[in-house]
């Protein structure tokens, strides 16, 4: 190699190691290798969630899903003609269905936590005692003849969503008489899944009225359906995290803080709703209309987890301007290495943070990996600057960062807000300081 070939080397050394061009796009490209890992730690808090479903799906089938309460109805057949292609007549059983003039629901609901190794669940067992009453069962809009109408094949439904949460038998009390539901339904034109039984009803029946308790297990959630003319339900938990959910709000509510408990109340019209008191056939679906309560857990670490994930690329952006700026105003000299290994560190915080937060809740979760990792960050770039000033901006930078993701994350309605402000001080602190940088030659600036 000649001296000249040797000059040369030796100017492009010096400018890969001092050009600030080359050491910009060196960061851009480390930043955006560091994508890689975090989407990698996003894709790690989603399995985490994926888990946490498959044990409350587990919980669930053992001990009873999340239930939804529609009825009662009460279907009617009645035998209608047809004639097919053949010019033949044939005859085919249908169903009129009616809905009651008032329904009245008490609820009341114990709840309890159950875990399957790390993860929690909420289970209930609900006591429902059902009132109300029937009109009257009129087919003449309909136009079908009383002799086609089979009054002794008459039944009460109640639509359940899992069967398997019925702790008791379930007598109804009709018209002065007893009976007892069975497992099935007569027909599946409204309902898919319940319980039912024959009734006594002739066309003369009118104000007809009914009470029946029901003991039933679930998990998540319970809803109403509201079938009534009138349906009022009244609800009281031990549960202090309730959210409400469906077609419906409830018109009164209160929380008891001290009992942990609370107590709800819905009065629902059939003005209300998309579906009539009777009809014939499948031609309604009245799930459209379902309300109620979902027994939440109320802190979902997983959820926070994640939106702190997206801030990464933040945290890792404003590090890394932090170490270029030293390299520039104090002039010591970071390796990209150097800055890749900080880039890791600040990665790792999230998975430290997943992992605790799944044991002690997201609150402490986040204390404990922000120290961990500001702590390392910070006694990494002490071995790097040699100097205690530049290491105490480094971790108070990160401190100050760390603890602006923590506040956003907490004002959830805020969020945006808080990060366009949050964004627009760091830049303008950013300008401040490099005002006065020449930029075209960093050794007179």
């Amino acid at each position: 190699m000649t001296q000249t070939d040797k000059n040369f080397f030796d100017k492009f050394n010096d400018w890969m190691k001092y050009s600030v061009t080359v050491k910009i796009f060196s960061v851009a490209f480390l930043v955006l290798i560091l994508l890689i890992p975090a989407s990698m730690v996003e894709s790690l808090i989603h399995e985490r969630q994926y888990r946490s479903a498959d044990a409350i799906t587990e919980v669930s089938s053992i001990w009873g899903k999340a239930q939804t309460l529609s009825g009662p109805i009460i279907s009617i057949p009645y035998k209608k003609n047809y004639i097919n292609e053949k010019k033949e007549i044939y005859e085919k059983i249908e169903f009129a269905h009616f809905l009651p003039e008032k329904l009245n629901i008490n609820c009341l609901v114990e709840s309890e936590k159950r875990h399957r190794g790390i993860y929690e669940v909420v289970v209930y067992t609900t006591t429902l005692e059902f009132t109300g009453s029937f009109k009257d069962f009129d087919f003449s809009e309909w136009k079908i003849d009383n002799k086609d109408i089979l009054w002794d094949e008459a039944a009460m439904s109640i639509g359940i969503t899992d069967m398997r949460g019925i702790k008791d038998a379930v007598k109804l009390e009709w018209d002065g008489k007893n009976y007892f539901f069975n497992s099935g339904l007569e027909t599946y034109d409204v309902l898919q899944t319940g319980i039912s039984t024959r009734i006594n009803i002739t066309k003369d029946s009118i104000n007809n009225h009914f009470s029946f308790n029901l003991r039933l297990r679930g998990s998540q959630y319970l809803y109403f359906t509201p079938v009534g003319k009138t349906t009022n339900v009244d609800l009281m938990a031990n549960w202090e995290h309730p959210s409400f959910q469906g077609a419906f709000l409830p018109d009164n509510y209160k929380l008891d803080e001290n009992n942990k408990s609370f107590t709800a109340n819905w009065q629902v019209l059939n003005l209300n709703r998309a579906y009539p008191q009777k009809w014939v056939g499948s031609f309604y679906n009245i799930n459209m209309s379902n309300f109620g309560v979902d027994l939440i857990v109320p802190v979902d670490h997983y959820k926070k987890s994640e939106r702190s994930a997206k801030y990464a690329i933040m945290i890792i952006a404003f590090t890394f301007l932090i170490f270029f700026f030293v390299e520039v105003l104090a002039k010591k000299r970071i390796h990209p290495i150097q800055y890749l290994l900080a880039g890791l560190a600040l990665i790792i915080f999230y998975a430290l943070l997943l992992a605790f937060s799944e044991h002690w809740g997201f609150n402490i979760a986040y204390i404990i990996s922000g120290i961990a990792t500001i702590s390392l960050v910070t006694l990494y770039s002490k071995s790097i600057y040699k100097n205690m000033r530049e290491t105490a901006i480094t971790g108070l930078s990160l401190i100050i960062l760390y603890g602006f993701v923590y506040v956003t994350l907490q004002l959830q309605d805020y969020a945006l807000l808080m990060g366009s402000i949050g964004l627009f001080i760091i830049m303008a602190i950013i300008m401040y300081l490099t005002r006065k940088i020449d930029w075209y030659d960093m050794k007179r600036s």
